[in-house]
């Protein structure tokens, strides 16, 4: 008998608004309940970059690692001078979610990386980013269309990508051919060591990537939170990552969550 596993989701910067709030952390809520839904424990993760015993206390805690999407990462992060091309930035969480993600590859602890979470692994491990795809990738379709214009909806099916063939992801999603949103402006530039791109939108930009090792390492730029309960790859994707993540819980009373999939 297994626990249920403890997955870390570091928080997002808000600031303040007025007298209205103060400085605070958010998350999203699709992201928690697409991991409460698949048997995860989430565990919200403030952002304390300047006080690494607390933030390592909490990750030792931890049986995976979930990077959502967000703002911006500073293009200081992976070498760069920013440009008027880049938005809004969270440093404190580009380097809470920078040292998580360096800790958990190392450890070989689980990662799943969605939209930002997959240039988090990018940067973690030596890529770059482009600051803005639009304006700096040849060719580039359009990529970011965002929900908050009233035109889109966060699940909307954009474009495909193409799932290469022999790699975790395509045993998971089981389709070389994959329709998903898109929510982004950047994206990956250079790949990071330690990972392998396996998929690519129509105009070629690297759309996910994953460790060839062994480790449960994987990220996606679309937003498969919002496919949850309504398509089978995205399920089938939840659930390896808590099966991964299971493998590492300790014994408990609580019994083992299991998904309906093989994977």
């Amino acid at each position: 008998m297994h626990r249920r596993p403890i997955i870390g989701i570091p928080t997002q910067t808000q600031e303040p608004k007025g007298d209205e709030t103060p400085r605070v952390w958010i998350m999203g809520h699709s992201y928690v309940h697409s991991l409460i839904s698949h048997g995860a424990i989430p565990w919200l993760i403030p952002l304390l970059p300047h006080d690494l015993p607390t933030l390592r206390a909490i990750y030792e805690q931890l049986d995976g690692l979930f990077l959502a999407g967000g703002v911006d990462m500073d293009p200081a992060n992976y070498g760069e001078a920013r440009t008027e091309l880049c938005g809004r930035v969270d440093p404190d969480r580009d380097a809470v979610e920078l040292q998580l993600a360096r800790w958990a590859l190392a450890d070989h602890k689980p990662i799943l990386g969605v939209c930002r979470g997959v240039q988090v692994l990018t940067v973690a491990g030596g890529g770059a980013l482009y600051q803005d795809v639009q304006a700096q990738h040849p060719s580039a379709i359009r990529h970011d269309y965002y929900p908050y214009t009233g035109n889109y909806s966060r699940d909307m099916r954009i474009h495909d990508v193409m799932v290469a063939q022999d790699t975790r992801l395509n045993h998971i999603l089981q389709d070389s051919r994959v329709a998903v949103n898109s929510m982004h402006h950047q994206g990956i530039k250079r790949m990071a060591a330690g990972f392998i791109p396996t998929s690519y939108a129509p105009d070629g930009l690297i759309e996910s990537i994953e460790a060839p090792n062994g480790h449960f390492a994987v990220g996606v730029q679309w937003h498969p939170e919002e496919f949850v309960g309504k398509d089978t790859g995205t399920d089938r994707l939840f659930c390896a990552f808590m099966h991964e993540a299971g493998s590492l819980s300790r014994p408990t009373t609580f019994p083992a969550f299991s998904c309906a999939f093989e994977v």
